[in-house]
């Protein structure tokens, strides 16, 4: 009896501290979405209050008085070409790195891992210094093939990791049948690879969606950049638009919350396997 008391004890300790971390970690987005349809001058008065009105002004004035519409369109460019190109490459490395046990695959999967040891602060000059020079400074172009090449490091390793729990014997199967090596690949493997493609979809696409260093940076000055940078440009020194920073940062909220939504199950499960297998 009282075993059971102390595990049901236990179990309420945990349900409470669960639901106190839940509320606190969604409580910013509530915040956000919630200060969103407040004027900037409701906001001022009270931020913790719920809106007297419906107020859709600061989200009409973005769309149609500034260059917004430029920066959500720039944002989604740097993040499906990049995800597109990361989905086509990384599986293939990865892939080849588990199958091709050998003396060259396996240093460059050290190479590759090195590349994440490193911050992009200490090679940042001189990464752009190259990109001058190859002439995809100032244009999408250059931000999307880092943003490639800095994923191969991590997307290797993940997608290596879940290769190895893929049976050898259907491959060997599919070879003897005549199947050529690439079309094993895109036709059996790369389909088993769903749940470990969507966890890399997600966190790459999350942090290429966020980035604000290499937007800001890299694109041409006087023009619209991403959503997160355009944002920005509300935050002034002496005073901010708060409700056209709570309204475009729900703007570029809301898109991934929804592919979130649905790809978590297999976001989960990738992570959990990739963790667990090697």
């Amino acid at each position: 009896m009282k075993l059971k008391t102390r595990e049901l004890t236990v179990n309420i300790l945990i349900f409470a501290l669960t639901l106190l971390m839940a509320v606190l970690f969604f409580f910013p987005i509530f915040f956000n979405i919630m200060s969103a349809f407040k004027s900037n001058a409701e906001i001022m008065r009270d931020a913790l209050s719920f809106p007297t009105t419906f107020y859709l002004e600061s989200f009409k004035y973005l769309l149609t008085e500034t260059n917004f519409p430029k920066a959500i369109q720039n944002s989604l460019i740097l993040t499906l070409v990049s995800i597109v190109f990361q989905v086509l490459l990384i599986p293939m490395a990865g892939y080849a790195i588990q199958r091709k046990n050998a003396r060259w695959t396996r240093f460059i999967f050290l190479y590759f891992l090195a590349g994440m040891m490193i911050p992009f602060q200490a090679y940042m000059i001189p990464l752009f210094k190259e990109l001058k020079m190859l002439g995809l400074y100032g244009s999408l172009a250059g931000p999307i093939m880092i943003y490639v090449a800095g994923s191969v490091g991590f997307g290797s390793l993940l997608y290596s990791s879940f290769v190895k729990g893929i049976p050898m014997e259907i491959e060997e199967a599919a070879e003897i049948d005549g199947c050529s090596r690439v079309r094993i690949f895109w036709n059996i493997v790369f389909p088993l690879l769903g749940p470990v493609t969507a966890s890399m979809v997600v966190l790459n696409g999350l942090g290429i969606w966020n980035d604000f260093l290499m937007p800001m940076l890299v694109l041409p000055s006087g023009e619209p950049k991403t959503m997160v940078v355009e944002i920005y440009r509300y935050i002034g020194e002496f005073s901010s638009r708060w409700d056209m920073i709570f309204a475009g940062t729900t703007m570029s909220v809301v898109p991934i919350l929804i592919v979130f939504v649905f790809l978590q199950k297999y976001f989960v499960k990738g992570i959990a396997t990739g963790a667990t297998k090697g």
